[in-house]
């Protein structure tokens, strides 16, 4: 067997329960993990140190050249933002505020120090912007270029996490779905297009914002379940509802897509909101009165998307405005599973 028949779940899946496993054994394990309030398989893991009142985040990712982006799509400074972006909307999805971050580069010896210079300018502007700080890290000689940002958050209270969405739940993102990917497609065509359009669509692919005020709100208003947009609303839909093992029905009518992009994608902005990708936004549930009730609250404004069903975990339905199942070509991104069209 291959990783690739396990598919992303199946691998994540397999290394948390040798992780849980293992730590039930070990006499060191099972004393840090009574302090542990988030564990494998969420956005960040969570813990409280001692007695304090603040709850520490932990997260990290990786992207991969030739993965994750292309040289010729993602200007080096646009990369340096891009590659904590991802990091600081795991702590978003969590209801935390980024603190510090580690970084690792995988360089080719033949990099221009130039290039160097401007990776490190866009992980500069972003962390200034979200108030967090780089402190260290890591460099080694790559084929390729990759960048590994380890990232911690702090927040009080309760962090949010996949696994308590319960059937009658409703389901709300707190921003605009598929522009990231809009952008995306309009490089890969090879378009030299400018204006308000074009631009719209490559900052918002090249420079996301993650929601971490939104986040914050969400837990001050006692929202207990989140996950950030980053694989495609679909597919983290579909993690969200195997982590609470339920269903998720999607209401395609009323999926919140920019106009610009509706404009330049006509035809495709609903595949777009549904599996682009990266758009960074928070996806939540809740009961119909306190989605209701925290969506009239929030500063940037959010939309109800679907509902939370009875059925099998993960499994994610999507529907027309008189609720019949439509296909959609584009589910998400999944690292091992089989290529979307």
């Amino acid at each position: 067997m291959q990783i690739k028949d396990l598919g992303e779940f199946g691998v994540i899946d397999l290394l948390a329960s040798m992780v849980v496993d293992q730590r039930a054994s070990a006499t060191n394990g099972q004393a840090f993990a009574l302090n542990l309030s988030v564990d494998n398989g969420d956005d960040a893991a969570a813990w409280n140190a001692g007695t304090e009142a603040v709850t520490q985040l932990f997260t990290t990712d990786t992207m991969v050249e030739g993965v994750h982006f292309t040289r010729e799509t993602t200007p080096w400074e646009d990369l340096g933002w891009k590659s904590l972006a991802s990091n600081i909307s795991d702590v978003a999805s969590m209801g935390g505020l980024p603190t510090y971050a580690l970084i690792t580069l995988g360089l080719p010896q033949e990099t221009e120090v130039s290039d160097l210079e401007s990776l490190y300018k866009g992980m500069l502007q972003i962390s200034n912007e979200y108030g967090m700080a780089i402190v260290g890290g890591d460099m080694v000689r790559s084929p390729v270029v990759f960048i590994t940002v380890a990232l911690t958050g702090a927040m009080h209270g309760q962090p949010m996490i996949r696994a308590r969405a319960r059937p009658g739940d409703l389901v709300a993102v707190t921003g605009n779905l598929g522009s990231s990917g809009g952008g995306l497609k309009l490089m890969l065509e090879g378009s030299s297009e400018q204006g308000d359009v074009a631009d719209f669509l490559r900052e918002s692919h090249r420079r996301p914002r993650p929601a971490v005020a939104a986040g914050q709100s969400l837990v001050e208003s006692e929202i207990s379940t989140a996950i950030d947009v980053s694989d495609g609303m679909a597919d983290d839909l579909s993690k969200l509802c195997w982590a609470s093992g339920v269903s998720g029905k999607i209401f395609a009518d009323r999926l919140p897509v920019h106009p610009l992009l509706k404009d330049r994608f006509p035809q495709d902005c609903v595949d777009l909101a549904l599996g682009g990708g990266e758009d960074y936004v928070l996806l939540f549930t809740g009961s119909p009165a306190k989605v209701n009730h925290v969506i009239s609250g929030l500063t940037g404004g959010a939309a109800v998307v679907g509902e939370i069903v009875a059925g099998e975990p993960g499994k994610i339905t999507v529907v027309d405005s008189q609720g019949k199942e439509i296909l959609a070509g584009n589910r998400g991104w999944d690292h091992f599973g089989p290529a979307q069209a």
